[in-house]
């Protein structure tokens, strides 16, 4: 398991369009994947949990990846988070 702490670049922040792509990139794996947000864990493959954290632009999330494609789970979600991703 590892962790990582990325920044939200995205304008909107992970709402709507961006969080369905964020979903879409975090299914590409087969490692379990959570995003963690004041002491809150969801599970990165879901519209409902992601939406859920209220993610808005410049806020620091945890990624937190288990599994055999771990490292390039979160290097992929990190990529995107940061990406400043407009909808």
């Amino acid at each position: 398991m590892i962790t990582r702490n990325v920044t939200v670049r995205i304008p909107i922040g992970l709402h709507a369009r961006p969080a369905t792509f964020f979903i879409q990139k975090a299914n590409s794996y087969k490692s379990s994947i959570w995003v963690e947000k004041d002491e809150r864990r969801v599970n990165a493959k879901s519209l409902l949990g992601v939406l859920s954290l209220n993610i808005t632009q410049d806020t620091q999330i945890t990624l937190i990846a288990d599994g055999e494609d771990e490292i390039e789970a979160l290097n992929g979600l990190e990529e995107l988070s940061e990406s400043g991703l407009a909808e």
